[in-house]
């Protein structure tokens, strides 16, 4: 008995090792073919950054995990489509981006200042720095929704999801010099504000 179960877990572990060595391009080849372990490994390992973009993109954490729920049934069904011209990630935030859109017109932007706060907190500041700090990312958060929409999307996909602009042009449906605009006036835009505020160097 000792034995079988040793050898259960040998086996178990050589699974797990060929898992994660899998290509994400190859687990969806499997998928397409039904495979439900395949789905279960991929669905591991990018769950949680559906997730986390839905959240920012919808403002809502129950509409998000239905939403990432909707996005990876839509995998299931179309994994015959892929057509391997774009990385599964890139693939997977552009359906997750469809149904979102589908679901509510405007991305919250209260999560996306939450995540530029994180980045600009330092526990180790004094309080009247921490305050500053405070200070800075209200203002920011009160900037950010000033943008438009595409523009505050392009600037989740590249700073949050750390996506290229080619990458953010495939996901956004748009050209990539269409991307490429975006995000320069994002970026002019985020600096106007909040030079506006009494703050010179953006956050970007």
């Amino acid at each position: 008995m000792p034995h079988d179960h040793a050898f259960a877990h040998a086996a178990a572990s050589r699974r797990l090792s060929t898992d994660q060595q899998m290509s994400d391009a190859a687990l969806v080849g499997l998928i397409a073919q039904k495979d439900r372990h395949a789905m279960q490994v991929l669905f591991a390992r990018y769950s949680v950054r559906i997730f986390r973009f839905l959240v920012r993109f919808v403002g809502s954490e129950s509409l998000a995990e239905d939403l990432a729920s909707e996005t990876f049934i839509e995998v299931w069904r179309h994994a015959g489509q892929y057509e391997a011209r774009s990385l599964v990630s890139t693939w997977l935030l552009a359906i997750a981006r469809h149904k979102a859109l589908s679901a509510l017109r405007r991305p919250s932007t209260d999560e996306l200042a939450d995540k530029a706060a994180e980045s600009i907190e330092d526990h180790g500041d004094s309080p009247e720095a921490a305050m500053q700090k405070k200070e800075r990312t209200t203002i920011l958060r009160d900037c950010l929704k000033q943008l438009p929409p595409p523009h505050r999307e392009v600037i989740d996909l590249v700073y949050y999801h750390e996506r290229s602009i080619a990458d953010v042009a495939r996901i956004i449906g748009v050209p990539k010099n269409t991307a490429k605009t975006r995000m320069f006036y994002a970026r002019r835009g985020i600096a106007k504000l909040m030079a506006a505020q009494g703050i010179e160097r953006a956050w970007l």
